[in-house]
């Protein structure tokens, strides 16, 4: 076990797989109690993470619920007296071209990855700044950034949570909260695999380090962004894509 985080209390939403099972499991391995979030009762499965399970608590509501999230931040509060750190890592696609979209598809993809973001943004602020400190994290897309056919809508949410984190970084690092996103690119997960194969080359070409990205290599960043190490960054958006940009 590591102490990057060591005595940190954190929060990860959308923990029960993909990128967010990732940063609870590298979150716990250097010493940080974290606080597992999924909507699915007995969807986190704490045994699997032998020598550090007793660093992970589940924590299981719908983050678009604003009543059951107040009572989650009441909950840390009251066991620990401080959040550390917030990862805003839950989000869900909708994905269609131009002329085919519906509001029905726009309205639940804001709902979770913006509307839901700026309540636990919210939330946190306020238990942060009794302590003055804090570190929060959003997880955005190399879509929030440059957009992509097909995904105007996922995009767009993708776009507004960059913007809400500039914003909010402004505004909270007088209290010395800084807010931070990471914007992952390509990365094997279920919505990659999800993904024809000649699709997969063809993105897989515009990558320069020539491999799709793997969960780790964005809790990796998750830990930095966390730690003590980046106390002097706020309102920085970290794209994570393997040089997709290049």
């Amino acid at each position: 076990m590591g102490i990057l985080l060591e005595g940190k209390v954190c929060l990860v939403t959308g923990a029960n797989r993909g990128i967010g099972k990732s940063i609870v499991e590298q979150f716990a391995k250097e010493g940080a109690i974290v606080y597992a979030n999924a909507r699915s009762e007995g969807s986190i499965d704490v045994s699997a993470y032998s020598e550090y399970k007793d660093n992970i608590i589940p924590v299981y509501f719908d983050i678009r619920d604003n009543k059951l999230t107040g009572e989650v931040f009441a909950k840390i509060w009251k066991e620990h007296g401080k959040l550390d750190v917030l990862v805003n890592n839950a989000g869900i696609v909708q994905d269609a071209f131009v002329g085919m979209i519906k509001r029905e598809m726009v309205i639940p993809v804001f709902e979770t990855n913006v509307f839901s973001m700026i309540d636990l943004i919210q939330y946190a602020a306020k238990v942060m700044k009794r302590n003055k400190r804090g570190s929060i994290i959003n997880i955005s897309s190399v879509v929030g950034i440059y957009g992509n056919e097909g995904q105007m809508v996922y995009s767009a949410s993708k776009g507004a949570v960059i913007s809400s984190t500039r914003s909010a970084a402004k505004e909270l690092a007088p209290y010395n909260i800084r807010v931070n996103a990471v914007a992952p690119g390509m990365i094997e997960t279920d919505m990659l695999k999800a993904i024809d194969n000649e699709k997969k080359e063809k993105y897989l070409s515009r990558i320069a380090t020539g491999r799709f990205g793997t969960p780790v290599d964005i809790a990796n960043i998750c830990v930095m962004l966390a730690s003590n190490y980046t106390e002097y960054m706020t309102g920085q958006v970290l794209e994570v894509s393997g040089g997709l940009s290049l």
